[in-house]
């Protein structure tokens, strides 16, 4: 396992000169020993460029990738002594799954019976135990997949294990028991793992620390619950929760906030100029009129989800989510009601990065 230490950009056109050109544009980022990690964005963001970059499939336009502070920048997949798990299996059907799972170990010289006993512990890991003489053709998508995550982390000496969407083919309740099997061999094996995925409910379930990525530029690297309650870009704010976080635009001056047309005093001293403010559906309530912090709007939706009731209301042009609590009186559609939109828990933005 190693630490891995990238200082780079890269671009798949020559000479770029403006941030579309980037794949990913200039970063600096760590993943440090044993750590689990994943890359979380849109498609076309730049993680699975990131991925290869670490694997040594791609060299970065510029800049550097070091293991353990060694420049790894133009090495290969094999020197870098890495394992990468793809998006669709990638096995031998003609082999049985526990030949399958020895593969990587027996090109390596490995003892036999070092083999037997650490493909034992990955079958168990994986509820294969029952299927190692079984032949890899004859077994189902899920299954095939499981044996390629088994071969990713069948080698105990790899620098890093690379995952690239490897739960796409998966059925639904299945990604589920896999995504604790992978923390559960992350807990046990300690190895660095690196997760690239699309689904925030894959990444924030997980990884230890999730880097949020945006047009080729990672905007927050944190926890689950960091990029829940302070995400750091109103990307990430939207990003990040079902439904996202809801954005007003307002406007500072001298000690107080105008929002949706309503002047508020803000809980906090704030930059003059135009802002927005991010407030999550979970935390917005409803007020009694004139209630300090709380903006008039009107309901335009009522759904009822079996769990909660979601408003969806408009207030200064904007459309806002916002979650019942058990004590809330549901009102009708067209009703006005009164929205705390300022507490503990608002955040505040400036050109779409968050006030510190």
């Amino acid at each position: 396992m190693a630490r891995i230490d990238l200082d780079l950009a890269h671009a798949y056109r020559p000479n770029p000169t403006q941030d579309s050109d980037y794949a990913l544009l200039p970063l600096k980022m760590s993943f440090r020993d044993g750590g689990a990690y994943a890359l979380l964005g849109p498609s076309g963001c730049g993680k699975t460029t990131m991925l290869n970059i670490i694997s040594g499939l791609l060299v970065p336009s510029q800049g550097t990738v070091t293991f353990d502070g060694r420049d790894m920048t133009r090495a290969t997949p094999q020197e870098r002594n890495i394992a990468q798990v793809f998006q669709f299996p990638v096995i031998y059907d003609t082999m049985t799954v526990a030949e399958n799972l020895a593969f990587p170990l027996r090109n390596r010289k490995v003892p036999a019976d070092q083999i037997k006993k650490r493909v034992g512990e990955i079958a168990e890991m994986l509820d294969m135990s029952g299927q190692l003489n079984q032949r890899a053709a004859g077994l189902a998508a899920d299954a095939k997949q499981k044996i390629s995550l088994g071969r990713g982390l069948v080698r105990s000496d790899v620098s890093a294990v690379l995952f690239d969407e490897p739960l796409t083919v998966i059925d639904p309740h299945l990604k589920w028991q896999l995504r604790r099997k992978l923390k559960q061999i992350h807990r046990e094996l300690k190895l660095t793992l690196i997760y690239v995925t699309h689904d925030q409910v894959e990444a924030l379930t997980f990884a230890e620390e999730v880097v949020v990525m945006t047009r080729g530029k990672a905007v927050q690297v944190g926890s689950a619950d960091a990029l829940f309650e302070r995400p750091a870009h109103t990307f990430v704010g939207h990003f990040i929760g079902s439904p996202g976080m809801n954005f007003l635009s307002a406007q500072s001056a001298n000690g107080t906030i105008e929002v949706a047309g309503t002047p508020l005093v803000p809980t906090r001293e704030l930059p003059q100029g135009p802002l927005k403010i991010g407030i999550r559906p979970e935390y917005l309530r409803l007020s009694n009129a004139g209630a300090a912090g709380a903006v008039p709007a009107v309901v335009k939706q009522v759904q009822d989800v079996g769990t909660h009731v979601m408003l969806s209301v408009e207030a200064g042009g904007s459309l806002l989510k916002v979650r019942l609590h058990s004590d809330d009186r549901s009102p009708a559609v067209g009703d006005t009601v009164w929205v705390r939109v300022l507490d503990t828990h608002t955040c505040y933005y400036k050109d779409e990065e968050l006030v510190a």
